[in-house]
């Protein structure tokens, strides 16, 4: 089949219960040579094993954490259950556009559908780069058709009403900003006040807050969480959860990792934007740098009303000792952005 990479001649050997089985699979070997398309000697992976093994030794490594929360639950959500046990060599579009008929039967919207398959294909691209596969069956598979919508802006009556509405509130200038300079909910509660220049009226968006979901330290994470782990569903009439009641944990959960004692990685982390053009010096307007002088000078008065309470983290919108703002929705447990 050629030279292997210590350049020793590469040998491959082939089984079959007739002539006429063996004389197909050589001449398949064959056809491979010599198009140039030989996949790597050894077992063949199953595409969950491919997955598993991508997931965490490849794409954890050089694609950003919220892209890999993205794969993960593609992976473990849809393509492990859906098609997992197939051979990456045997794995057919076919077999694909069956698992996307069923998501899409089972209520799943197409953009799920659309997200899983770029999951897929990034993932099979690397098993061509690596020989594991000569064929990237997901580059022939069809996903459904996105319909694309149209962005539906604020008028300026409702953005009017809205920084309205915001003035009344602590922190009320981080809208005024946000709507302002277009800036994500992350950027905007990342930003700290060395990245805001009053004098000369600009602005440098450079990182971005977001919340990381915490993983266990210890070395064994199902014992760990094992009074936390739910066994039965909740009855229907639950008014525990404010929202959807989980399901129960599967018997080897190795979930509830915030509770862990050696807990690490997550939590609230100030990370780089996620591109170069993101990256960005803005020009404030007069009425913003008013408005953020006023702000600077409300958090300099709780800063001396927290005193030695105060944490020093520079950040612009804080919360009254000084901490960051939670980059999420309000919720029931008072975590508001």
């Amino acid at each position: 089949m050629g030279v292997r990479d210590d350049g020793k001649p590469d040998r491959r050997h082939v089984r079959g219960k007739t002539r006429a089985e063996v004389t197909k699979k050589v001449r398949q070997l064959e056809k491979e040579r010599d198009s140039g398309k030989v996949r790597s000697a050894g077992r063949v992976w199953t595409v969950e094993q491919w997955l598993t093994h991508w997931l965490d030794n490849i794409a954890a490594h050089c694609v950003r954490y919220k892209t890999l929360v993205g794969y993960r639950t593609d992976v473990t959500q849809h393509l492990i259950p859906g098609i997992g046990a197939h051979r990456i060599t045997k794995l057919e579009p076919e077999h694909i556009e069956k698992l996307y008929s069923k998501m899409r039967a089972a209520g799943l919207a197409a953009e799920t559908v659309h997200h899983v398959h770029r999951t897929l294909r990034a993932s099979l691209s690397e098993a061509v780069r690596r020989n594991h596969v000569t064929v990237n069956a997901a580059m022939t598979a069809k996903a459904p058709r996105v319909a694309e919508e149209e962005i539906q802006p604020l008028t300026v009556e409702e953005a009017q009403r809205l920084l309205l509405a915001a003035s009344r509130r602590r922190n009320g200038t981080r809208w005024a900003v946000a709507l302002a300079l277009g800036l994500r909910q992350g950027e905007a509660l990342g930003l700290q006040w060395p990245d805001a220049d009053l004098t000369m009226a600009t602005v440098r968006v450079r990182r971005a807050l977001q919340r990381r979901t915490w993983q266990h330290g210890c070395a064994d994470p199902h014992q760990c969480g094992q009074h936390y782990h739910k066994t039965t569903p909740c009855k229907a009439e639950c008014r525990r959860h404010q929202r959807t009641c989980p399901p129960p944990c599967p018997p080897d959960c190795t979930d509830h990792a915030r509770w862990c004692p050696q807990r690490k990685h997550g939590g609230l982390v100030l990370d780089d934007v996620k591109s170069r053009a993101g990256r960005r010096t803005i020009t404030l307007p007069p009425r913003l740098v008013a408005l953020l002088t006023k702000h600077q000078t409300d958090q300099q008065r709780e800063r001396d009303l927290a005193g030695d309470q105060w944490e020093n983290h520079g950040f612009v919108f804080t919360r009254p000792t000084g901490q960051p703002w939670t980059p999420e929705p309000t919720t029931g447990n008072g975590r508001s952005y």
